[in-house]
């Protein structure tokens, strides 16, 4: 009786185990199709005139003007100029953005210097400093990147921060205790401890990056995805800026999963 019992949940417990996993496979299947779906009533609703094909372009015209932009070689060289710009002004960002940022987690002092300072400008449209940036450093490379660096500045500043602060008061109470150098707060308790908000903020400033890109390669460029978009309107090469728009969703998703990657491997608890 008791093994009868037994059988009855096994049996129970695989058909749900088994609906489970049905369930899974078909939203996964479904995330896959939908897309395709999506673009293939695009196609149908250009073919019959439903859509105007001068602001709408087919996926086949689109997808076509694509490798024709790969084999002559602009595809690629726009993607590496447009990295270097992006990864530069990231990095411009990001460390100063960093450091600060654990500095004033760590001392109340510096926090109340720079707390001002950071409210007053933060709310500051980055774009509108355009022609600012544009008049000191002149339309150069690194002008490009410095709109980036202020984009992705304050996301990872202010994310840091509030990591260090967050961290719970029994951790500064240990290294306090153990006799921790300031090379030591840094290193092992608040780098650590504000890691899972951190790699928010990068998270936030990389998408920064890809948005402010565009603006930056508006003037003063002749090369880039940003500088194509806007090449491809001035002259009504409206496939072409679809193909921008779709590598810069390409390179947003891309950055994501190796961000998510990162993170993993630096905060594996976030994992689970």
């Amino acid at each position: 009786m008791i093994t009868e019992k037994k059988l009855q949940l096994q049996q129970k417990h695989k058909i749900k185990h088994t609906n489970g996993l049905d369930s899974v496979a078909a939203r996964r299947v479904l995330s896959i199709v939908s897309p395709f779906a999506l673009l293939l009533i695009w196609e149908l609703l250009v073919r019959v005139h439903l859509l105007d094909s001068r602001f709408f372009p087919a996926p086949s015209k689109v997808l076509s003007t694509l490798f024709e932009m790969a084999r002559n070689g602009i595809l690629f060289s726009d993607i590496w100029v447009s990295l270097t710009r992006i990864m530069g002004g990231f990095l411009l960002g990001a460390v100063p953005g960093l450091l600060l940022g654990l500095t004033m987690g760590l001392f109340p002092t510096v926090k109340a210097v720079f707390d001002p300072l950071v409210a007053s400008t933060y709310p500051i449209p980055k774009l509108a400093l355009m022609p600012l940036i544009m008049i000191i450093f002149g339309l150069t490379e690194f002008e490009k990147m410095i709109v980036i660096a202020l984009g992705t500045f304050f996301p990872v500043l202010m994310n840091t921060v509030s990591g260090v602060v967050n961290i719970n008061k029994i951790y500064w109470d240990v290294a306090k205790n153990y006799g921790a150098t300031r090379k030591r707060f840094y290193l092992t308790v608040a780098l650590p401890g504000a890691l899972p908000t951190i790699f928010t903020g990068i998270k936030l400033g990389m998408g920064m990056a890809l948005l402010l890109i565009v603006a930056a390669e508006m003037n003063g460029a002749t090369q880039g995805i940003g500088y194509r978009i806007w090449e491809s309107y001035s002259i009504f090469n409206i496939p072409e800026m679809f193909v921008s728009f779709i590598v810069m969703s390409l390179l947003g998703y891309i950055f994501t999963i190796i961000l998510d990657e990162v993170e993993h491997l630096f905060v594996p608890w976030r994992r689970d």
